[in-house]
C-alpha cells in the first residue's frame, strides 16, 4: 500500500461503511434523480452537477428530463432546444457532449447506456467521475467516483496531503475508493460519500460534531481538519472589458447574434459586442467605431443602462450595456438575426445576456 494509505490500516472498514450508509439511507437529500436507478437519468444528472450547485441543477434536471424523457428524445432534439433547456447552466459543451454520447449509446449499444469500464470511458465528455457515478449508482458496480467532495472528504478520514489541484492526486483517492467501498451497495457508498462532503464535511468549516464517521476520521483526532485538503490556487483569471449594445429598430425589434459553433459559449445567441482593449476618453465614439468596424454595424448608440459582470474559471467579463438603433432595412443573416420580445424565448442566451435584457425592461417600465 502506498504511503499516501497507510491510515487505511487504522480504520474499521466494516464499521466505516455502516456508519457511512446507514447515516445516509437516515438523512440523504430527495433529490429528484434519486427516485429511481435509471441510467439515463442519474447520468443526466451527474453532467448538469459538474460545477454547479445542487440547487440550482433540480429545476433543470427535471425541465430537461420533462423535455428530453429517453435516449431516443435527447438523440432525435435539435441542438437549438437543448440549448435552450439548458440556458443559464453554463459549461455548454457539457449537454453537446451528453447529446453526442446518447447518439452513439443508441448506435453502438442499442440505446442500452454501457455498464463497463472500458464501453462507458469511451463515450464523449464521460470523465472517471462520471463513469463511477454512473456504473455504481444505476448499475451498482463498486467502481470509485472521485469528485472535489470526495477527495476532501478521504483526505480528511484518512489524512492524506496530496494537493488535490494536482490530477495525479486523483489516482490516490480512486485507490482508497477501491479498499474502502462496500461491494453489498457501492450506490448507496459513493453516493453518501458525496453528500458528506455536501453537507457536513463541507469545504471550511466542517461540521465535526454532526460527522457520522467521526470516530473513523484521522484528520479530527490529530486536530488538523481545518488544513485539509492541500488545494493550490487556479492561476489568476484574465478581466475583458466589453460593450455591449440591445439594438432596437422602429418595429421594436432587437438585433442577435449567434457565437461560432466552437470555443466559449459556442452557438450560444448574444446581443452584439465588442471589447475594448484600451479604454479612452469619449468612449461612447470610439464604441460606435468598434461597431463599426469589428461587426461591420452602423448603428446609433445611446445611453449606458448598466453593467454586468460575469466569472467564467478563466476569465471575467465586465460588460457596459449600451441601448441603441439599428436601421430596419438590415439585412439578417443565419447568424444574425432581427426578433421580437415574444420570438426571444425561442433562443438560448447566456446569462449575462439575460441579465442585459431584463435591465432592458426594467429600465423600460
Amino acid at each position: 500500500m502506498s504511503n499516501e494509505l497507510e491510515n487505511l490500516n487504522k480504520i474499521n472498514i466494516n464499521s466505516f461503511q455502516n456508519d457511512l450508509i446507514s447515516w445516509f439511507k437516515r438523512e440523504q437529500r430527495d433529490l429528484p434523480w434519486r427516485k429511481d436507478q435509471d441510467p439515463y437519468k442519474v447520468w443526466v444528472s451527474e453532467i448538469m452537477l459538474q460545477q454547479t450547485r445542487v440547487d440550482t441543477v433540480i429545476p433543470y434536471f427535471n425541465r430537461f428530463i420533462e423535455w428530453f424523457p429517453t435516449i431516443d428524445d435527447l438523440a432525435d432534439a435539435d441542438e437549438d432546444k437543448i440549448l435552450k433547456a439548458w440556458e443559464g447552466l453554463g459549461y455548454y459543451s457539457r449537454v453537446r457532449n451528453l447529446q453526442s454520447a446518447v447518439r452513439e449509446v443508441r448506435e453502438t449499444y442499442n440505446g442500452v447506456v454501457p455498464y463497463t469500464p472500458e464501453e462507458i470511458s469511451k463515450l464523449k465528455g464521460v470523465g472517471p467521475y462520471t463513469a463511477g457515478a454512473i456504473l455504481s449508482i444505476a448499475y451498482g458496480i463498486p467502481e470509485p467516483a472521485v469528485d472535489g467532495n470526495v477527495m476532501r472528504v478521504l483526505s480528511r478520514i484518512l489524512s492524506i496531503w496530496e494537493d488535490i489541484a494536482r490530477p495525479a492526486s486523483r489516482k490516490v483517492f480512486e485507490q482508497a475508493v477501491r479498499k474502502l467501498i462496500c461491494h453489498d451497495d457501492p450506490s448507496a457508498f459513493n453516493q453518501a460519500l458525496m453528500e458528506l462532503g455536501a453537507l457536513i464535511c463541507t469545504p471550511t468549516s466542517p461540521a465535526c460534531l454532526l460527522c457520522p464517521v467521526r470516530e473513523h476520521c484521522q484528520a479530527f483526532e490529530e486536530g488538523v481538519q481545518n488544513e485539509l485538503p492541500v488545494k493550490t490556487k487556479k492561476t489568476k483569471t484574465r478581466h475583458v472589458q466589453l460593450a455591449a449594445a440591445l439594438l432596437v429598430d422602429d418595429r421594436g425589434r432587437f438585433l442577435i447574434h449567434k457565437r461560432p459553433d466552437t470555443g466559449l459559449l459556442a452557438n450560444l445567441w448574444e446581443f452584439p459586442n465588442v471589447e475594448i482593449e484600451h479604454p479612452v476618453e469619449g468612449e461612447r465614439g470610439h464604441v460606435d467605431e468598434l461597431f463599426h468596424t469589428s461587426l461591420g454595424l452602423k448603428i446609433k448608440l445611446g445611453k449606458i443602462i448598466g453593467q454586468v459582470e460575469h466569472v467564467f474559471s478563466h476569465l471575467i467579463w465586465n460588460i457596459k450595456v449600451y441601448v441603441g438603433k439599428i436601421n430596419s432595412e438590415y439585412e439578417e443573416s443565419c447568424d444574425w438575426k432581427l426578433v421580437s420580445i415574444k420570438e426571444m424565448e425561442q433562443y438560448a442566451f447566456p446569462v449575462p445576456y439575460q441579465k442585459m435584457f431584463k435591465m432592458y425592461l426594467n429600465q423600460e417600465k
